[in-house]
């Protein structure tokens, strides 16, 4: 006996949207969600809050600063959640800023008329939704960068906790800081790389949770196209020797002058006031800014270059290595780094890795890392374009952990901790990758053996092991030569210095 076919699933309900003239220029202010309170009248900036049916001026926005986004209001996508593909819909955007920079999010519409947040996160994208606290959530200072806590019974560590500003915004908006007000910001992450951001602009404070993603698993529609008028909207002159200067990349917060190298930040965007800093002492890159190369089945191009110095705490002994900031279209940024150990290619994490207790190793997705180094960083030398406002004397404390799969990195700010995490590399990879095989002495770099010495060894100590050492030597000598043996022989091997470190600022 046939049966009847199991029936579709009904059709999400169309949400009712509310259209009404701006209170400031009677140009219509459309809201498609009943969550959304605030609006951005897109001709004339007036900042409009709805109660009921009644749309009411509240003041004028600030205009947002271009940052060439390939996102824009109205493109549309699709996005796994629950275990559902849902489609969204990208209906207002918000400008913020902390002392680390400025980071862009767009309030993205659901079919169930909740809104969502896609924002910036490191050079790459986090997708999230407001979620409850499950508690009640200590005050923001509370939080204290690198502890822990938990929330709905989820570790998580404090990756950053400090003040942010809403600088400018557009369309339509679920919740709207008073603009330019400072206001408290603490970013939680755990192992499993889940982010959970709480928004103290309300009471209780505002919670969303979410995850990494990637543009192109987004299936976004839309989307901005590049125009002759952009690149050139791009360009201007150096503000501290005049000559010209061009920004490849929408998210480039800082970029260097080819003619001075001085570093111009643009953090107010291109038609902002530009700041700009000397720069002495040029290190030259081995890998020219503007190669291309395919790493690990990714297509890169190399479009910054910064040399740091370490040291371990009270060690006067110093040690350096180049990072190469790489970038691709599609999966954002990664950072190939030079050091004396070899080279490896890590990218910026969107979980942070559990600690153990006495900060020897650290978990993250599964995976354990053994602690091999300590030290303080510095940021000497730069070229090129950053997705943070980098400067030359930026200082963090590094921990570099291994394990035999891969590379795991930490660095810790005064306000924020970054983690990253990659592989080594054979220089023959990358020689190949750039097409410098002609030049593969200049990229020869020492494998790691088995056992390399920990930075934590300063030149002080392994002096005071080989004196002890050479004395033992000298007494089992007059020893064998009072029975009658052969002298002995004494070698030692210096430690093998160098890491693997990134860059990176909040969002």
């Amino acid at each position: 006996m046939a049966t009847d076919p199991t029936p579709p699933p009904p059709p999400t309900p169309t949400q009712r949207f509310y259209r009404a003239p701006c209170p400031g220029c009677g140009a219509p202010v459309e809201f498609k969600s009943a969550q959304s309170t605030h609006a951005v009248c897109g001709y004339c900036q007036s900042t409009v809050v709805r109660n009921g049916d009644v749309l009411s001026r509240i003041g004028k926005m600030a205009e947002l600063f271009d940052d060439h986004s390939p996102l824009q209001l109205m493109a549309s996508g699709r996005i796994t959640l629950d275990g559902q593909e849902q489609s969204f819909t990208l209906i207002g955007r918000l400008q913020y800023k902390t002392e680390a920079g400025v980071w862009t999010e767009w309030a993205a519409f659901l079919p169930d008329g909740s809104i969502a947040s896609l924002g910036e996160d490191n050079g790459s994208y986090v997708f999230t939704r407001p979620s409850p606290a499950g508690r009640e959530l200590p005050e923001a200072a509370r939080f204290r960068v690198g502890m822990t806590t938990a929330v709905n019974g989820q570790p998580y560590s404090v990756a950053f906790s400090g003040q942010a500003q809403l600088i400018a915004a557009q369309g339509e908006l679920p919740q709207l800081p008073p603009l330019g007000q400072p206001f408290d910001l603490v970013e939680l992450r755990s192992s499993s790389g889940e982010v959970l951001s709480i928004t103290y602009t309300q009471d209780p404070p505002h919670v969303e949770r979410g995850r990494a993603v990637l543009l192109e698993d987004l299936h976004l529609q839309g989307l901005k196209d590049e125009s002759a008028k952009d690149e050139k909207g791009r360009q201007f002159n150096c503000p501290h020797c005049g000559a010209p200067v061009q920004v490849q990349l929408s998210s480039t917060k800082s970029v260097t002058c080819g003619s001075c190298a001085s570093i111009i930040s643009l953090e107010g965007g291109v038609g902002g006031e530009l700041r700009s800093a000397e720069q002495d002492e040029p290190v030259r890159p081995v890998i020219a800014l503007g190669s291309k190369g395919q790493l690990q089945g990714v297509h890169w191009q190399v479009v910054g270059f910064q040399h740091r110095m370490g040291a371990e705490p009270g060690d006067d002994e110093h040690f350096g290595w180049s990072e190469y900031l790489l970038y691709n279209q599609k999966r954002g940024f990664a950072f190939l780094v030079d050091s004396e150990e070899g080279w490896s290619l890590v990218r910026p994490t969107t979980g942070a890795p559990a600690l153990a207790k006495n900060g020897r190793s650290a978990t993250y997705l599964g995976k354990t890392y053994e602690l091999k180094y300590s030290y303080e960083a510095e940021t000497t030398y730069v070229l090129g374009e950053f997705y943070w406002p980098v400067v030359r004397g930026q200082k963090t404390f590094n921990r570099d952990f291994a394990s035999a799969k891969g590379l795991l990195s930490m660095e810790q700010g005064a306000n924020e901790i970054t983690w990253s995490a990659g592989d080594q590399m054979a220089s023959t990879a990358v020689a190949k990758a750039f097409g410098l095989t002609d030049q593969q002495d200049l990229l020869q770099r020492d494998d790691p053996g088995p056992f390399v010495a920990s930075k934590g060894v300063g030149c002080a100590t392994l002096i005071i092991i080989a004196v002890v050492l050479l004395i033992l030597v000298l007494l089992i000598s007059r020893c064998s030569d009072s029975s009658g043996g052969s002298g002995g022989s004494y070698r030692s091997s210096g430690g093998s210095f160098g890491g693997f470190s990134t860059g990176g600022g909040h969002k």
